[in-house]
């Protein structure tokens, strides 16, 4: 099995944070790239990789820029949280036109979902990849939305993806919290490797997340089956983070920490069991 894909991998939110991250590690593997993002792309362009401007939006160019692909790595979209309306296009719309061209392409999506899905599940829990969906918010419920997506697409049309469950993907860990949810930038392009070059994935949720000894909230996904394991940790700064929580008790308690928070209205912790009143 190589590692380099025979065909050309299509990248969205190329110019994203993590998407000028995996441009460049990935054409330093050898892979062609199709990058695209609604902004232009900041860097120097990679050999074996281009870049279109483009909306997630328009349904027709996304089709245009899939074809001859084999596989699409989905970052492109409204990364935090915003009004719903704000989420509407690209979130919503932008991920089905993806899988409607990975339908026509036989491509395989790599959706970069997140711990956002699950936000408000507990931090004292233990949940596995196959939990259900708790999102904190209009950002995370697109993710929840997406994951769905792939799943109606895997079973109706026979499209392979995984989705990866981000948890928080920086150069550094920056508050207790992201010792546990700290996925490292190699990590993070060791992973999405493994989720394109595997012969066979089906369709399978990875939660995104350093080797990090805080990280107990998480755990049961399909890694095994792609021969991943991280190989980073946030556990070195442990020392210097362990203490700096925030004194919000909502932030505190679940584990999409401050998006939580975001226009939560209830006053009080929201009850443990879901038919709690």
């Amino acid at each position: 099995m190589t590692d380099t894909p025979a065909k050309p991998v299509l990248l969205t939110g190329a110019s994203g944070g993590l998407g000028r991250v995996l441009a460049k590690s990935l054409t330093e593997a050898g892979w062609t790239l199709r990058m695209t993002d609604i902004v232009p792309f900041p860097d120097a362009m990679p050999a074996r990789a281009s870049f279109t401007k483009a909306d997630l939006n328009d349904g027709p160019t996304i089709l245009r820029l899939a074809e001859g692909c084999g596989a699409i790595v989905h970052l492109g979209g409204v990364s935090t949280e915003h009004p719903f309306e704000t989420i509407l296009g690209p979130n919503i719309r932008g991920v089905f036109h993806v899988y409607e061209a990975a339908r026509r392409e036989r491509a395989r999506v790599i959706f970069a979902s997140s711990n956002h899905a699950i936000g408000f599940h507990e931090r004292v829990e233990s949940i596995g990849a196959d939990t259900q969906f708790l999102p904190d918010g209009f950002y995370g419920l697109s993710k929840a939305y997406g994951e769905l997506m792939g799943r109606l697409y895997w079973f109706k049309h026979g499209v392979e993806s995984v989705a990866i469950r981000i948890g928080s993907s920086f150069p550094e860990p920056i508050n207790a919290r992201m010792l546990a949810t700290w996925l490292s930038y190699g990590d993070l392009s060791r992973l999405v490797q493994r989720c394109v070059v595997t012969p066979k994935v089906g369709c399978t949720v990875i939660w995104g997340a350093s080797a990090n000894s805080a990280m107990t909230w998480w755990r049961d996904d399909a890694r095994g089956a792609l021969g991943w394991a991280p190989q980073d940790s946030a556990d070195p700064f442990a020392g210097q983070l362990g203490a700096k929580v925030s004194d919000d008790p909502i932030e505190e308690r679940y584990m999409g920490g401050g998006f939580c928070s975001i226009d939560y209205s209830r006053g009080a912790p929201a009850p443990r069991g879901l038919f709690e009143d």
